[in-house]
């Protein structure tokens, strides 16, 4: 099987794909953090293409930063300033040649992940 990495962003408060989320995604090798991708959701929630499709995936640890804040602030749930939540990061380390999806639950105060399928 060969490696690809993919996401999907639902907003949980208002119960629908959060459309038009910038996602940045970073490979990480100690210290050093190179930007390898900026990706856009669509109106599912999803990227059009694969993040990290099978002709570059790599083993290694990467993070996606979902720029939240933007989203929430366009979708008029922007609140009082400044936002609980603006920018997410989430770090994760990919071992094995597989498909990893990384989702995440948003709201304007919290929001969850894990390793779908």
């Amino acid at each position: 099987m060969t490696g690809y990495l993919t996401t999907h962003v639902l907003d949980t408060a208002r119960g629908c794909p959060a459309q038009g989320l910038r996602i940045d995604l970073y490979r990480i090798e100690g210290e050093a953090r190179a930007l390898v991708k900026t990706l856009v959701t669509n109106d599912d929630g999803r990227t059009d293409e694969q993040i990290l499709p099978a002709d570059v995936f790599e083993v290694g640890t990467y993070e996606l930063v979902f720029h939240a804040g933007d989203y929430l602030r366009a979708s008029g749930q922007d609140g009082t300033s400044p936002l609980f939540l603006d920018v997410v990061p989430i770090r994760f380390g990919m071992s094995e040649q597989a498909h990893y999806h990384v989702p995440l639950l948003l709201s304007p105060y919290g929001y969850s992940t894990y390793r779908g399928s």
